[in-house]
């Protein structure tokens, strides 16, 4: 099929890409000239395992272009995907200005055949209908409202940033929203063979479940999963405070209750709590939406709350075995929000780095591929380093932000010998602790 993909982020390029290793004509749209150059190279924006790969298998097989002609685009298309950002306003609503920009351009450049029209952002309930009426009114605007047909449906994505190439071919389920039989029929055909377990890692004969549902209801089941598994983290953090206090020890207290089938034992990591650029966000615009409708989620008020103390906690624990942070040297591994992405947004690192140097702290980092990168100049009041001796040297405490899986490994007998005080913080209970001990730390984690 003819696919267009408007939005070259995280989730646009990962979904256009895909769809074209899948044998898909995908074009992809995006008004950043230098971007859309470097992705015609084969060179991805984002770091994301196995995305460069299948971008230069589908660019070599004339399957994936990209370009910042969104009248080309929308006139290449059978199926249009939304994909733009939709970052979180200071109120915490979604800002979807671009959204309507791309809706509204849709609209001026449709002009004959039939289109479906996907939202793949993530965007406010009842964006559906909204997105259908700006799309309405760019063709109005351009007197071509006779001319072409569309139908408006919502699939949100459910990808996990690192694991993003493997949960788009092995996907839990697929959700589809509209009120159109015509547009769901032509989705299932786009997604066919992933349905089907064409691509998939683990072979099944079991297909995968597609959620056929209204457009309010598609918009809902992503806020809610994504609210869910925030509320869970937040739970298991909140549970770990208070074993801090009795003496309890968090990770076999999660071992206990994940082994029960109701509860499962994903998202039960007790730490430094989440980050990203989802589920901030998604819980922000539902306790916002919740508001506008006349209701008042506490507990997802509550859940914020608990990931908040979390990162402010690590600080606690060090001024508890430091005492004064003031001229002290502090260590972070790690400054990406999670391990295999570079993705700096809502990262815990942050906070601490804000937090640290308000104290009167020298900060300094490492990350396996942050400080690598060009992200690193925006960074202040931090020492990135490139390596985690380099770190080490001089440092009072190290902390463990990012569960990155060379850093179970790296030599911290001799890590600890470079530093002034053998201090680590495992914000996110990963190391080895009598690993930690033998090599001479002062051992602290979170809830243990």
């Amino acid at each position: 099929m003819k696919v267009c993909v408007i939005g070259t982020g995280y989730v646009g390029l990962v979904t256009g890409a895909c769809l074209a290793h899948a044998g898909h004509d995908v074009v992809c749209v995006d008004n950043n000239e230098a971007k859309v150059q470097l992705m015609k190279s084969g060179q991805s924006p984002i770091h994301e395992p196995g995305l460069p790969e299948i971008m230069q298998q589908a660019i070599a097989a004339g399957h994936l272009s990209f370009t910042t002609d969104i009248m080309a685009g929308v006139e290449h298309g059978e199926v249009l995907f939304i994909a733009v950002g939709t970052p979180p306003l200071p109120d915490g609503q979604s800002d979807t200005r671009y959204v309507e920009a791309v809706a509204r351009s849709i609209g001026a450049h449709l002009k004959h055949g039939y289109k479906v029209i996907v939202n793949k952002s993530t965007v406010p309930i009842g964006s559906g209908d909204w997105v259908r009426m700006l799309v309405l009114d760019g063709m109005a605007e351009h007197g071509n409202h006779k001319q072409a047909e569309f139908d408006i449906v919502s699939n949100p994505e459910f990808l996990r940033e690192g694991n993003a190439v493997y949960d788009t071919f092995n996907p839990d389920r697929i959700v589809l929203g509209s009120s159109s039989d015509r547009a769901i029929k032509v989705m299932h055909a786009l997604y066919a063979d992933i349905i089907n377990r064409k691509y998939a890692t683990d072979k099944t004969s079991t297909p995968v479940p597609v959620v056929v549902t209204d457009l309010n209801s598609a918009e809902m089941i992503k806020y809610a999963a994504n609210a869910f598994l925030a509320v869970k983290i937040s739970f298991v953090n909140e549970v770990a405070n208070v074993c801090d206090r009795v003496g309890a020890d968090i990770k076999e207290v999660s071992r206990g209750i994940g082994l029960d089938s109701r509860i499962g034992s994903k998202f039960l990591q007790a730490g430094i709590g989440w980050g990203g650029s989802c589920f901030g966000k998604d819980v922000s615009a539902l306790i916002h939406t919740a508001t506008d409708y006349g209701y008042t989620a506490e507990l997802l008020k509550a859940c914020v709350q608990v990931n908040q103390h979390q990162r402010n906690l690590v600080v606690l624990k060090l001024q508890q075995t430091l005492k004064i942070l003031k001229g002290k040297t502090i260590g972070l591994l790690g400054l990406a929000f999670k391990p295999d992405t570079d993705d700096m947004r809502d990262a815990p690192s942050l906070t601490l780095i804000e937090q640290l140097s308000r104290l009167g702290a020298k900060v300094k980092a490492y990350d396996p591929i942050v400080s690598q990168s060009g992200i690193r100049d925006a960074l202040s009041n931090v020492i990135v380093e490139t390596d985690a001796e380099r770190l080490a040297d001089g440092c009072d405490a190290l902390v463990l932000v990012t569960d990155w899986e060379e850093f179970r490994t790296l030599d911290y007998a001799k890590m600890a010998k470079l530093m002034t005080n053998h201090v680590m913080v495992d914000a996110r209970n990963f190391c080895d602790r009598e690993a930690l001990e033998a090599a001479g730390f002062n051992y602290v984690g979170i809830g243990r």
